[in-house]
């Protein structure tokens, strides 16, 4: 489903959108590592697949603002819900 602006501006309206999805991106792709960087115009979102000694870029994401805003929002709602379910995420590093 796709947000769709009614004539106040606001997105509270649905519309169905039919999307193909390329076989080759049916597997997916493995990231443990980000970079995040914005002009004025949209945020990038660098995906990395990073090894003991060595890293690759798996996929890069551009993204309007108010995009990346209604990502985060919709992270934040599936964070808290997931810690309701399965308890507290701890982001700490670990030690080498």
């Amino acid at each position: 489903m796709v947000d769709e602006k009614d004539q106040s501006g606001t997105t509270d309206l649905k519309k169905e959108v039919e999307v193909f999805f390329p076989d080759d991106m049916k597997k997916g792709a493995f990231s443990n590592s980000a970079f995040i960087s914005h002009t004025t115009e949209e945020f990038i979102f660098d995906f990395l697949a990073v090894g003991p000694k060595a890293g690759s870029m798996v996929s890069r994401v551009f993204l309007t603002p108010p995009h990346t805003k209604r990502l985060l929002n919709a992270l934040s709602e599936n964070l808290r819900k997931y810690e309701e379910k399965f308890g507290e995420i701890t982001a700490q590093l670990k030690e080498k």
